[in-house]
């Protein structure tokens, strides 16, 4: 997800010469932090200020004209997605005396198809290529070294992070200590810990910036050419020679590509590219998602599963390693994007949608990265009550999904308010 380096208006953040403070907008990506201008100075000049304190319309009124809302939304919308998704599809029973999280999408016939639209992992790298190309700037005009690069883009990455790891890592030795649960039920779970594997990769994607940048310049659409020519021979390997490991290395490339498509709309090139070149990239995505899901009626084997989430009885997954089905499905949702910007930028231009967008960049790393335990303390709660008892989707299952978001949804809620604290910026007393 580029969940990268950050969401929130800060409090205060020192700005100018000779000691004067001033409010500053820092959300999440977008090149670094866009000023509230001199009308906002005196206002913010105090020890701190929160953004929630502030009304809807003078969030609209300090947030710099220049600011490019849409990405925002991108990355609030997906993140919502993402979580309300995976409280969605769990399917959570016990047996013999353990609890199993399924994913319904293969237990129920034609679910695939939802996980074309709601599999958006694709639309963080997407938005994080733009963030992560501003923030390393122009070569002619770039004042940033690569260290003050990398603290910045990881500080708001690390610092969530590591508080949830420690908080794990406690809970986990206090529950074998005191010989509580069981292996199978709370003790010893690596659900909370699946938003790893995005973070570690994206730092790793994070770090190539410079590189895949300067490719970028060097020769645009024409590295995304060798990324995607590349994918496609490991891929071969991979299912038609049977190397099985080799599929590893689309772990890195794949995500890479998608990265190095942000890089299209950070020079505006995307942009400018008008709704004839998006509705290519949607026709084109759609097209490989049917031909690559299609392919086992030519190879008599399975390469793509439909559906673009992991799923426990396929015997791949599009996912784990990410795979060309992955390449495709950004294509078209990024063609979407496109073309949903404007109608959306004039709704965004609203100081209403415009706050809940800062208010859940503000805080997207904690609900990130406390969604999944949220839900394991829901499992906990729940079960003894007599919730998620089915081993299937019946129409009993879906009856209770209200239950299974609003109670991960509350839980969450509280965790945010315990730890999304350590999430943003952090401020300094005037001098």
């Amino acid at each position: 997800m580029a969940l990268g380096e950050g969401a929130a208006v800060s409090p205060l953040q020192r700005g100018g010469t000779g000691g004067r403070w001033h409010g500053c907008m820092v959300l999440m990506g977008s090149g670094g932090a866009g000023g509230y201008g001199a009308g906002g100075r005196s206002r913010f000049r105090r020890e701190a200020v929160s953004f929630v304190r502030l009304s809807a319309d003078e969030l609209d009124r300090l947030t710099p004209s220049s600011r490019d809302r849409y990405v925002d939304f991108v990355r609030a919308f997906s993140i919502v997605v993402v979580v309300v998704g995976h409280w969605t599809i769990a399917l959570v029973f016990w047996q013999d005396g353990s609890i199993f999280v399924h994913n319904v999408v293969g237990h129920q016939s034609g679910l695939w198809l939802a996980t074309w639209v709601l599999q958006v992992m694709p639309l963080f790298f997407f938005v994080g290529g733009f963030s992560n190309a501003k923030g390393w700037g122009p070569p002619t005009t770039r004042k940033i070294t690569y260290r003050r690069f990398m603290a910045k883009r990881l500080s708001r990455l690390l610092r969530p992070t590591i508080v949830f790891v420690g908080v794990w890592i406690g809970v986990e030795i206090a529950l074998h200590v005191f010989d509580i649960g069981s292996d199978g039920v709370f003790r010893g779970t690596f659900l909370p810990f699946w938003p790893l594997w995005f973070l570690a990769v994206y730092v790793v994607v994070v770090a190539l910036t410079p590189v895949t940048l300067r490719w970028h310049r060097r020769w645009g659409l024409g590295v995304i050419m060798v990324l995607v020519g590349a994918i496609a021979v490991v891929e071969v390997l991979r299912f038609g020679f049977g190397v099985g490991w080799v599929g590893w290395l689309n772990l890195l490339t794949v995500w890479v590509t998608i990265h190095q498509i942000g890089y299209f709309y950070a020079d505006k090139s995307l942009l400018n590219a008008g709704p004839a070149v998006w509705w290519a990239m949607v026709g084109a995505g759609i097209t490989g998602l049917i031909a690559l899901t299609n392919l086992d009626l030519v190879t008599g084997e399975l390469w793509y599963p439909r559906s673009m989430v992991g799923v426990d009885i396929e015997p791949v997954s599009n996912m784990s390693p990410p795979s060309l089905a992955i390449v495709a499905l950004a294509c078209w949702q990024i063609g979407a994007a496109m073309l949903l910007r404007t109608p959306l930028s004039r709704w965004l231009a609203k100081p209403a949608p415009w706050a809940g967008v800062v208010y859940v960049n503000s805080i997207i790393m904690t609900v990130f990265l406390w969604h999944l335990t949220a839900l394991v303390i829901a499992i906990v709660v729940l079960h003894p009550v007599g919730f998620g008892q089915d081993t299937t989707p019946t129409l009993r299952w879906w009856a209770e999904r209200i239950i299974w978001i609003a109670a991960p949804a509350t839980i969450l809620a509280i965790l945010v308010a315990i730890f999304g604290r350590f999430e943003q910026p952090k401020t300094t007393r005037p001098t």
